[in-house]
């Protein structure tokens, strides 16, 4: 008997009473009829029917997929994708959902691209349609801070500033992560000391100028770095406290632009150890910390040595026990400390083509062979690859189109296309469109288009290169016999 090959299939096993998925004992046999699974059915096989964050659907089916917020916040989650594959754009959908369900959130963003999540999105209403959701603006749960100022940043709501009072050696030893600089700490160490036993309240002006005071050398590079510091204004005695950043059913941006790397990595430290501190004591509530750009504030051994590394670890460590979630989004997975992507059960990955970032991915995934790194080279954009603990195997998903607008997207290099501007000039074009005779023929536009363009615009039709042929040769004929009769005195006939 002949065959042939209309489908292949993967055996994922069956559940049994107590819902575990078992693998059959015995395999099936040749010529057993095949049903289409219901829906029903494909949510029960692939664990999908518990949940309440609405993140898309399967791929290649109506069915909704939803994953579980207590699971997403407690147990982390990472987003990795290549730049241009919709990270961002996930990671908004995500923290929508998150706002729905009046989960707070701190959001450190470097580029500024979570403060649309205040204006509804307007664009394409059938993308929403197709998902059943309705646009939505989150201005009355947003906020918006900027370490720099309202010049650098004018859609800022407000300004973030560090406590510059009775700072402690603890605070400042961020501006020395080089475990080579001990004695520039026990400059600063003496410094502070001492101030503490002559005054109540010290500024770091005041501490500046103890460290001068000291008769080493080293002194001047710690001088150099507190004023640097000073200089950016981040010191405040009105500090921004994670008290006013955490609140019920609202979410704080972190907007970085303008706020140089170095000081970025120490607002992040800082923040992340004052709100594990107050989530320990139970000072604010459960909330997520969604950290952006993940490689720059994290890095993997080798790479980089930050201030913000060690308390980010300690948060995907130990912040489940506390209330204390974690999302990191990256688009280089490789560079992300292992020990962080470890500890998120929830992955979602986009289209990663770097084989060092695929091979990152394959060490933080179980049971991952070789097919689905494929899988993850071939994702479309705003496709994802969701591998979570509750859910039995890896999953392709339709990201679903955001509630609020997205303020990640690639700007637009070339506006116009110059067919389109040809086709349809505008008014202050219409003299020098009139002026290039030839030219929709050249760029194959038929002349019916050209003379609706404009009949539209009100201006002189272009011609094709056979009308003006044509022309040229009646011309010519008409001049070779008005010399001809010039000969022989006649009067020149008139144009017909």
């Amino acid at each position: 008997m002949e065959e042939h090959v209309i489908a292949e299939a993967t055996v994922i096993g069956s559940r049994d009473r107590d819902g575990k998925l078992t693998i059959p004992k015995s395999p099936f046999s040749p010529g057993d009829k095949v049903f289409k699974a219901d829906e029903n059915l494909i949510r029960q096989m692939l664990g999908l029917t518990r949940g309440d964050v609405y993140i898309g659907m399967l791929d290649g089916q109506d069915i909704k997929v939803n994953l579980d917020a207590n699971n997403l916040v407690q147990k982390h989650c990472s987003i990795l994708a290549k730049t241009g594959s919709g990270k961002s754009y996930t990671g908004g959908v995500i923290i929508e959902e998150l706002l729905d369900k009046d989960v707070p959130l701190l959001i450190i963003d470097p580029h500024g691209e979570y403060a649309t999540l205040k204006y509804p999105n307007d664009d394409k209403p059938e993308a929403l349609q197709r998902f059943g959701i309705e646009p939505r603006g989150y201005a009355d749960k947003v906020t918006v801070y900027t370490p720099a100022n309202k010049t650098l940043n004018p859609g800022a709501d407000k300004l973030f500033r560090l406590n510059g009072i009775n700072l402690s050696t603890k605070d400042l030893r961020q501006l020395f992560p080089d475990e080579r600089a001990q004695n520039q700490s026990g400059i600063l160490f003496e410094a502070i000391s001492k101030l503490k036993e002559e005054r109540d309240t010290y500024t770091i002006d005041d501490i500046i100028y103890e460290v001068g005071q000291d008769k080493s050398k080293v002194k001047w590079n710690v001088i150099n770095m507190l004023e640097s510091l000073n200089e950016t204004g981040i010191l405040s005695d009105n500090a921004t406290t994670v008290y006013d950043l955490v609140r019920e059913g609202h979410a704080s941006i972190i907007d970085m632009k303008g706020v140089n790397p170095d000081l970025q990595q120490m607002i992040v430290a800082k923040l992340g150890s004052e709100l594990f501190e107050a989530r320990k004591l139970n000072e604010v509530p459960p909330c997520m910390l969604v950290i952006e750009e993940a490689h720059n504030y994290c890095p993997e051994k080798g790479f980089d040595k930050t201030v913000s590394t060690d308390i980010l670890r300690t948060i995907a460590s130990e912040g489940r026990k506390f209330g204390l979630g974690l999302m990191v989004v990256s688009q280089r997975p490789a560079r992300v400390d292992k020990n962080i992507l470890s500890q998120c059960s929830t992955q979602i990955i986009m289209k990663v083509t770097n084989p060092n970032d695929l091979k990152a991915i394959s060490k933080g995934l179980e049971n991952m062979s070789s097919n689905v790194e494929e899988d993850i080279k071939r994702l479309s954009p705003g496709v994802a690859m969701i591998v979570s603990n509750y859910i039995e195997r890896p999953i392709h998903v339709i990201i679903r189109t955001r509630k609020s607008k997205h303020g990640g997207a690639s700007v637009p290099v070339v506006q116009t296309s110059f067919i389109e501007k040809i086709r349809d000039p505008p008014a202050e074009r219409k003299k020098t469109v009139t002026g290039m005779r030839g030219i929709g023929s050249l760029l194959k536009i038929k002349p019916e288009e050209i003379k609706k363009a404009a009949k539209k615009e009100k201006i002189e039709p272009l011609e094709n290169k056979e009308e003006i042929e044509e022309k040229e040769r009646k011309k010519e004929l008409l001049e070779t016999k008005n010399k001809q009769k010039g000969h022989k005195g006649q009067k020149e006939p008139k144009e017909n």
